[in-house]
């Protein structure tokens, strides 16, 4: 009887659903909350408030990848939190970046430093993770220099992408007023930088984001004024990065002029077979297959989103449903994604979100 009961235990704790959370950030330019945190359905595809955090204009968020602690860009600097068990956070910190406030932040893959990239100081900075997860010292500040390409951002240099290769051995540094994509070695010792290398992106292109596939062989860069993924292979040979571009697609429909609109986004689906891109102006989404072997994307979709500047986007757990942060708009809108007959369908009604900046999904 008693091997029975067992057996039943186990059996209702296998078919019990996997519970997540989603993390927005916001800017609090008429409110103090700039971190609202929801229960994520994964069934319905839909979100449920359940807290908020007061934090002054939070631009970006990230998770470690020890899925503990959460980080945030604050006017201040940097916010260190404790993930807790119902997703909630617990405020364990705060640092300073010595300069003016980040637009992106990350850490490596051993969760051991956090690197913020800087917009209007064209700065990365290099800050150590402690063991319980706060952030300490910094252990490097690097400015870009230089003359950009593109009038609107006054000939400037602006850092808006830190991104770690998926080996853990060098920093890719999104430079958007220089169209370059900087490489340097990282020293998991000192928290020191050196540049290696860099790759030219073309005149005017933007590159925004830098992001791996989690086989580590492919970075797709998304280029916002020329909206654009631009394709590269990556290997490591004995310590020397090799990017080497082996495709490009736009972001944009066919018939639609690039003219008016930025790419704002772009994000894997849980398992990496798909990747989507958000546009500004078109305010649309564009959804590609990934070719796994090739590191190809093949574009599916490119469709509206019914907000205006959908400035980040997420797929759920379940790649069957995806979410818009519209930012012009203070809302985020619900899809059901159809790759069968390749649209998205409107599910349920716009949730109010103030300034939205950034969104981040994690099971529990």
């Amino acid at each position: 009887m008693a091997k029975t009961t067992e057996k039943t235990e186990k059996t209702v704790k296998a078919e019990k659903p996997d519970r997540y959370v989603a993390y927005v950030s916001t800017y609090t330019r008429n409110e103090d909350v700039g971190i609202h945190v929801y229960d994520v359905d994964v069934k319905a595809g839909r979100f449920t408030e359940k807290d908020h955090v007061k934090i002054t204009n939070s631009s970006y968020l990230t998770i470690s990848h020890n899925g503990k602690y959460l980080y945030a860009i604050t006017d201040f600097g940097v916010d260190s939190y404790k993930i807790r068990s119902n997703g909630c956070l617990e405020n364990i910190g705060k640092a300073s970046i010595n300069g003016m406030r980040g637009c992106y932040l990350s850490t490596d893959y051993e969760d051991k430093f956090l690197f913020v990239a800087g917009y209007h100081d064209a700065k990365v900075t290099v800050l150590r993770i402690n063991a319980d997860g706060t952030v300490g010292e910094i252990t490097d500040e690097v400015f870009s220099a230089g003359l950009g390409s593109i009038i609107e951002r006054a000939f400037m240099p602006h850092v808006t992408c830190t991104k770690m290769t998926r080996d853990n051995k060098h920093l890719c540094v999104c430079d958007i007023g220089m169209d370059q994509v900087k490489i340097f070695d990282f020293d998991h010792k000192t928290g020191k930088l050196k540049y290696r290398e860099m790759i030219h992106c073309d005149q005017n292109s933007a590159p925004r984001y830098i992001k791996f596939h989690k086989s580590g062989k492919f970075a797709y860069i998304l280029h916002e004024s020329a909206c654009k993924v631009d394709i590269y292979s990556y290997v490591d040979n004995n310590g020397d990065p090799d990017f080497e571009k082996i495709g490009s697609v736009s972001t944009l429909d066919d018939d639609y002029q690039t003219s008016g609109s930025i790419s704002c986004a772009m994000k894997f689906s849980p398992d990496h077979k798909l990747l989507m891109c958000s546009v500004a102006g078109s305010n649309s989404v564009a959804i590609y297959k990934i070719d796994e072997k090739t590191g190809l994307l093949d574009k599916r979709l490119t469709l509206p989103v019914s907000g205006d500047y959908p400035k980040d986007i997420a797929f759920f757990p379940d790649s069957k449903h995806i979410v818009s942060l519209n930012h012009e708009s203070n809302t985020m809108s619900f899809f059901k994604l159809n790759l069968k007959d390749n649209i998205i369908v409107l599910n349920g009604p716009f949730m109010k979100v103030p300034s939205g900046n950034c969104i981040i999904t994690k099971k529990l």
